[in-house]
């Protein structure tokens, strides 16, 4: 593991804030629950992880609405929020964070082209929902997701340690 992986840095703000983590992914289909559990240690601040890959997963694990699927889609803001907020609420979390996209190679439209990833936080008095576009391959997509959603959770651990 590198040194200054993401995921130890993650582990790093966590552990002495004394919060709890939980994962909804759909597209990273577990990767970002896999690399925060690289880290020794991890059980101390990582509760676990839902991956909900089909809509009925969504709904009946992480309480997304049907309503929210049919009119946003799986890879929206709207959908990512509900799995951030819906794995805070089944694993009695303080942080969700969450994951849904297009990995490709298929599966794109013109207004949702393969690569289109959403993901979300939700803390208590704070979420947030930022889109990407990742290039590459099927894989690709995911280790970047993976990558970009611990570094959402990062930002937000950096900005709640300053306070």
């Amino acid at each position: 593991m590198v040194e200054n992986a993401m995921e130890i840095k993650v582990g790093e703000l966590l552990r002495p804030l004394g919060l709890k983590l939980a994962a909804a992914e759909s597209c990273t289909g577990g990767l970002v629950g896999h690399r925060i559990t690289n880290v020794p240690g991890s059980s101390e601040y990582f509760l676990g992880g839902v991956t909900a890959y089909a809509y009925e997963a969504k709904v009946k694990l992480l309480g997304v609405s049907w309503d929210t699927l049919t009119r946003y889609g799986a890879v929206s803001r709207e959908t990512v929020l509900e799995m951030a907020r819906g794995a805070r609420r089944a694993l009695e979390a303080d942080i969700g964070i969450s994951v849904s996209g297009i990995a490709g190679p298929g599966g794109g439209m013109p207004e949702k082209p393969v690569g289109l990833t959403w993901i979300s936080l939700s803390a208590s008095g704070f979420e947030e929902a930022r889109s990407f576009v990742f290039p590459g391959d099927r894989l690709q997509v995911k280790e970047q997701a993976a990558e970009q959603a611990l570094r959402l959770l990062s930002e937000y651990l950096a900005m709640v340690s300053a306070r």
